[in-house]
């Protein structure tokens, strides 16, 4: 009996026939098509949107100048600034950096340098995971509860400081998830070699595990700001400031701020703008969107920057 030879393509023909262009799948090229189409739309409506805002508002900015970014809130449209929300925004921003990043890069490195694999961390990372998908008006009334209601003595009620540590709890679980992913990308070799000439483990991930994933762990905290930045949610329930007047003069600075009771920020002063019936407001609230969007460009700038300088240092 005549022995029956197998006709099955092997894996190194399949490449080959992909490469050399002899078999084509349809599905693959449906996908790719519509996931080509779904870029452009995305870009189109993008590009429309930047396209209305600055069509409205960039007169406005260009006319007022600085002026615009150092005049307080009024109920005047002629007069109205956003001095006290680019200040806010500031302060919160800070805040968030501050308490998110720290907190969110050494719970990451104690889950995958430190904790053993067992049901509680998977339980735990699960859970983070879970907590990056909450909706953001969950935690203002979190923040409302813990920072404003239990914790008034020290955070002073409804501060600034209240504020941005509803907005670190919003964007704690995205650093962390983050921090973890560019923890994993570090090649274990690394860390043997590391131990394998004396290194205790602290010693480790100090000089040699940190230094290679800090780009990444910037990199994630570009979307953890740029998130804080734009929220207006929790902002509402920790006590921020939604009316044209504004306790706060533009000659207090930036500490009376961060000591007073009322505070506001841009995404608020947007939000309140965006529902006022005068035709005057839309122009305003169109530049504040452009000051907005210059603020998140010059934070996210300067993270990149940083990623690439300890990138050049890594290597």
């Amino acid at each position: 009996m005549a022995e029956t030879t197998s006709t099955a393509p092997t894996t190194t023909d399949l490449v080959r026939g992909t490469l050399e262009g002899r078999r084509v799948n349809p599905v693959n090229t449906l996908v790719s098509g519509l996931l080509l189409i779904a870029l452009l739309s995305s870009l189109l409506v993008l590009a429309v949107l930047l396209a209305d805002v600055f069509g409205k508002g960039w007169g406005l900015l260009t006319e007022r100048g600085a002026d615009f970014l150092t005049t307080p809130l009024s109920p005047n449209a002629v007069d109205a600034g956003i001095f006290q929300g680019v200040m806010g925004s500031i302060a919160l921003t800070a805040i968030v950096i501050v308490v998110a990043f720290p907190l969110g890069v050494a719970a990451a490195v104690y889950l995958e340098e430190y904790a053993p694999t067992n049901r509680l961390t998977q339980f735990i990372t699960t859970n983070i995971r879970n907590l990056a998908g909450v909706p953001s008006i969950v935690y203002g009334l979190l923040g409302f509860s813990v920072f404003v209601n239990l914790f008034s003595g020290a955070t002073g009620g409804r501060t600034v400081i209240t504020g941005g540590l509803t907005l670190a709890l919003l964007v704690l679980p995205i650093m962390i998830i983050t921090t973890s992913e560019a923890l994993r990308a570090v090649p274990t070799a690394l860390r043997e070699a590391s131990m394998g000439v004396g290194a205790t483990r602290w010693e480790t991930i100090r000089h040699h595990v940190l230094p290679v994933a800090l780009p990444a762990i910037l990199t994630g905290s570009v979307l953890t700001v740029a998130r804080a930045f734009g929220e207006t949610a929790p902002l509402l329930l920790s006590g921020a400031v939604l009316s044209l007047y504004f306790a706060v003069p533009p000659e207090a600075g930036f500490v009376s701020l961060m000591t007073e009771q009322s505070y506001t920020a841009l995404p608020m002063i947007i939000y309140n703008w965006a529902r006022q019936p005068q035709e005057e407001f839309v122009a305003l609230t169109s530049a504040a969107i452009i000051v907005l969007l210059a603020m998140l460009l010059i934070v996210n700038a300067a993270a990149i920057v940083a990623r690439d300088h300890f990138e050049r240092k890594s290597t």
